[in-house]
């Protein structure tokens, strides 16, 4: 009798490749050989999961939902390995960072708001002279999401894990509703687990 962990990964594979995932290739079209090259590298390389199981299933549905912002796969599975390692470093839910780079950037590493944001997170340069690291880049996927991630925790922590006046405070809009608002709409339509 399978376990519940093959029954879920079993039904998450159906769900992105179709019949290939049952082994009735004649049914279907194969799973696409360079996509499940990706998403095996995507899993041994997730060191932030705490089994291959969870990465498998959390690569997977998110990936699905990525696809409208970002076609590449490669790509894709590259920035969701490192949202979920730096939003687990900082303690908080990769989802809701995720939700937080969509309303942010849409996706665009390398966007520059009006007022000199940068990268997925728009995190503002000044930080880097607040931290005596003039020199790191924030367009560097790694970096950006170090930086947009810590920031995320540190106004969570401070505003005592009230959401609402956290984001506000990230987005340097407190007391007003209208961005932290727009974040928690992203999360509940495409990035809450289910």
């Amino acid at each position: 009798m399978p376990t519940i962990r093959q029954i879920l990964l079993h039904l998450c594979l159906v769900a992105a490749f179709g019949g290939a995932a049952t082994g009735r290739a004649e049914e279907s079209p194969r799973a696409d050989p360079e996509l499940l090259e990706i998403l095996k590298e995507a899993v041994e390389n997730s060191d932030s999961f705490p089994d291959r199981f969870a990465a498998q299933v959390w690569l997977l549905d998110m990936a699905g939902r990525l696809e409208r912002y970002l076609p590449e796969e490669r790509e894709r599975m590259e920035l969701l390995r490192h949202v979920h390692r730096e939003a687990t470093r900082a303690g908080i839910p990769p989802e809701l960072v995720l939700a937080v780079i969509e309303v942010e950037s849409r996706f665009d590493r390398y966007a520059i708001s009006v007022s000199g944001a940068r990268g997925l997170m728009q995190v503002m340069p000044f930080w880097q002279q607040e931290i005596g690291r003039p020199d790191d880049n924030l367009f560097d996927l790694s970096t950006n999401l170090r930086y947009g991630c810590t920031i995320l925790k540190v106004y969570l922590d401070r505003e005592r894990g009230d959401l609402m006046r956290a984001l506000a405070r990230y987005n340097g809009s407190l007391g007003r509703q209208r961005y932290p608002n727009k974040v928690l709409a992203a999360l509940n339509a495409r990035w809450f687990r289910q």
